[in-house]
């Protein structure tokens, strides 16, 4: 893809009404054309300063408006670039962009301001995806990880390995060049070392993306058991409010309830669900086999189950049967509840049975272990505060198809096939390590990333 040599305009801020409204032109005309409009001067103005002022469309003055310069390709972008800082009116904002069209800026489409990025190498490809990872945080470790990555922690990571492979694989390329005299250029041991050293990187890289994928996009934890058990008020008492319905009646919950919350910095969201039994009465038995498709879905089970009307068998029975339903990624976490009606001896009888934390919803007793289980059970596959999480599934993918090609490397010096064939599977993995960074790119892959950041980013 090209950099096109259009003026590029979008509104950079939300919609509707507010304090403030930025507009941003992008493009070698943008200092033009906000000149074209603006009641001072900027065509001899430096970079990197803000200049007060009017719009003017004729004689009819829009807004009093500070304009921001960035020259020399100093700016987001690797263009000029103007920020027009106006009124938050959706009237003079909607004039103003009318105004800069009409003196030959383009709407810009979404994400094009950082696809102009990428391409004018300002930044590389996981970095701007990580731009639009940062914009949709919604939790503290959604922030911490996004920007991790798009200052470049990640990319980093992934350019060492590709420089190191692509100087052995320059050594076994050179060698075919040279094969009738049977030389060696590439010294096999110093390439299975670097082979083992690189998977080791990629395998934990992969590992990381069940947290990473948790972390930016929300775990979702589902609250399954038997009618009656709390899982209403379990769910009400976690979030601190009447979200749910709950009565003594059995099968009050009929539908699947969801609301979300931060804890620790990780988002969650909690799917309140029908209690699981055998029923004739047919909302309640949909609302049943929802409870277990939500479930099957669920990073998180809590299986809840009540104290006063349970034996430890029946629970453990039960937490056998939800084992054998749910997916085979998820985590379920058994939770007694009602401690507060039962005495240390009955609490002692389950403990034979199973693992569980105990807690009482209607009391609000032993929240804070069940969100500290929550919290370690997401995070447990991290090794380090500082570990690189993988959150993107391009990227996953990419890495995956990696660690295959370099296990075919490994294999084919173990069995001492040609260099040309080994060759061949360096630059495969070389060429997936390249498609995360955008060494190796095509249209078609950008116009799918950058299609789904908004417009004005």
């Amino acid at each position: 893809m090209n950099v096109s040599d259009s003026t590029i305009v979008a509104l950079a801020t939300p919609q509707g009404v507010g304090a403030i409204g930025v507009i941003r032109l992008s493009g070698p005309e943008a200092i033009s054309i906000a000149n074209s409009v603006f009641s001072k001067d900027l065509s001899n103005k430096a970079g990197h300063t803000a200049h007060f002022g009017d719009i003017r469309d004729g004689e009819t003055i829009l807004d009093e408006v500070l304009m921001t310069l960035f020259k020399d390709g100093k700016s987001y972008t690797g263009e000029e670039v103007v920020e027009i800082s106006c009124h938050g009116s959706p009237y003079i904002l909607q004039n103003v962009m009318r105004l800069l069209t009409s003196k030959g800026a383009v709407p810009a489409e979404p994400g094009e301001f950082t696809l102009r990025a990428f391409l004018n190498g300002k930044l590389d490809l996981s970095q701007a995806e990580a731009v639009a990872d940062l914009i949709a945080s919604n939790s503290e470790a959604a922030h911490k990880v996004a920007m991790n990555q798009m200052r470049g922690g990640f990319s980093r990571q992934i350019k060492e390995l590709r420089e190191q492979l692509i100087h052995f694989a320059s050594l076994v390329e050179l060698e075919l060049d040279f094969s009738e005299e049977d030389v060696e250029f590439a010294d096999r041991t110093q390439l299975e070392e670097l082979i083992q050293k690189t998977l080791k990187v990629i395998s934990g890289l992969i590992a990381s993306f069940k947290t990473g994928n948790a972390i930016r996009n929300g775990v979702p934890v589902a609250i399954v058991g038997k009618p009656n058990a709390g899982k209403s008020t379990l769910l009400n008492a976690l979030l601190n409010e009447e979200r749910a319905l709950v009565t003594d009646i059995a099968g009050t919950t009929r539908d699947t309830v969801e609301d979300e919350m931060v804890i620790e910095g990780i988002y969650f969201r909690f799917i309140d669900t029908a209690g699981l039994r055998q029923t004739e009465d047919t909302v309640e038995a949909m609302g049943v086999q929802r409870a277990w498709e939500k479930m099957e879905s669920a990073d998180i089970v809590l299986y809840l189950f009540d104290l006063t009307n349970n034996t430890p068998e029946e629970a453990a029975n039960n937490l056998v049967e939800l084992q054998q339903r749910s997916g085979e990624e998820a985590v379920i976490l058994s939770l007694a509840n009602k401690s507060d009606k039962v005495d240390d001896q009955k609490i002692a009888a389950f403990q034979n049975d199973l693992e569980f934390v105990s807690l009482s919803a209607k009391q609000k007793e032993g929240l804070q272990e069940l969100k500290d289980k929550l919290v370690q059970l997401v995070l447990s596959g991290r090794t380090g505060e500082n570990e690189t999480l993988i959150t993107n599934i391009r990227h996953f993918q990419s890495l995956t198809k990696t660690a295959e090609a370099l296990d075919a490397v490994q294999n084919g010096m173990q069995m001492g096939i040609s260099g040309d064939l080994l060759a061949a599977d360096i630059r495969q993995a070389l060429f997936h390590l390249g498609e995360i960074t955008g060494e190796i790119t095509t249209d078609d892959l950008l116009g799918n990333i950058f299609s789904k950041f908004c417009i004005g980013k």
